[in-house]
């Protein structure tokens, strides 16, 4: 990692937010409308196998991962920019988006009735290692009524890092929370559904958490306590003296 990025990361806007996109990618990852149709998107990416080999089930994860990774950087550098034009007036578009992530966050609890269609695209590319990439191009573009939430809140803070390098990072940190699981599956495919099985179960549960952490994240936007957040994180960060 060069001096710049490894400053850039440890910056304390990014030390705070970067955990969150990440365990917002993981929630996604469980959330009821994802996880049943891991096994379907694993079959699908490795050509409809009965029986695919280990090699080519990682491989054709790996490709579906990087194509939705894709689409969210780039969805991540466009905010990120955004934040940057705006950046003048970013203690009242920092509350306007605490505000939408709170809504955001209801959404994802099912409380807001408007804001759970599903808007996926339904034309799937040709199934096995080729189409791989661009299942994952169509995924990410489908913005399900799952995922649009968590990744709305992780693009509004890419918003607020006021750059489009930031935000791409934050939508990184995002895709990385959610496609390592997949890759996961990929690994372990047999024993990943029967885990599936147990998790889905508690799907309820994984969603009513998800939304309340997406809400206090608002909270924390609108009353500008993340603002403070940050700027003790910078100056611990700045204190830091290293061991060696």
């Amino acid at each position: 990692m060069s001096a710049d990025l490894a400053s850039t990361v440890a910056s304390g806007s990014l030390a705070l937010a970067l955990p969150i996109a990440v365990a917002a990618g993981l929630v996604s990852f469980l959330s009821p409308c994802v996880l049943p149709l891991v096994p379907g998107y694993l079959s699908y990416v490795t050509g409809m196998s009965a029986d695919p080999r280990r090699g080519r089930m990682v491989a054709g994860t790996v490709l579906f991962v990087l194509g939705f990774a894709a689409v969210f950087v780039a969805g991540g550098a466009l905010f990120g920019t955004l934040g940057a034009v705006l950046f003048g007036n970013a203690e009242v578009i920092t509350r306007v988006l605490g505000a939408l992530t709170i809504v955001l966050g209801l959404a994802f609890m099912g409380l807001v009735p408007g804001l759970q269609r599903d808007v996926r695209v339904h034309r799937l590319p040709a199934a096995g290692l080729a189409g791989a990439p661009l299942l994952g191009v169509v995924f990410g573009l489908g913005w399900t009524p799952c995922i649009g939430p968590t990744l709305g809140v992780v693009l509004t803070l890419g918003v607020t890092e006021g750059s489009a390098g930031r935000g791409a990072l934050l939508a990184f940190a995002y895709a990385l929370g959610l496609g390592l699981p997949f890759v996961a599956a990929g690994l372990a495919y047999r024993r990943a559904l029967h885990t599936f099985k147990a998790v889905r179960r508690h799907t309820q549960l994984i969603t009513r958490v998800g939304g309340a952490m997406l809400v206090a994240v608002g909270l924390l936007l609108v009353t500008g306590v993340w603002g403070d957040l940050v700027a003790a994180m910078q100056g611990w960060i700045g204190g830091f003296q290293p061991v060696i």
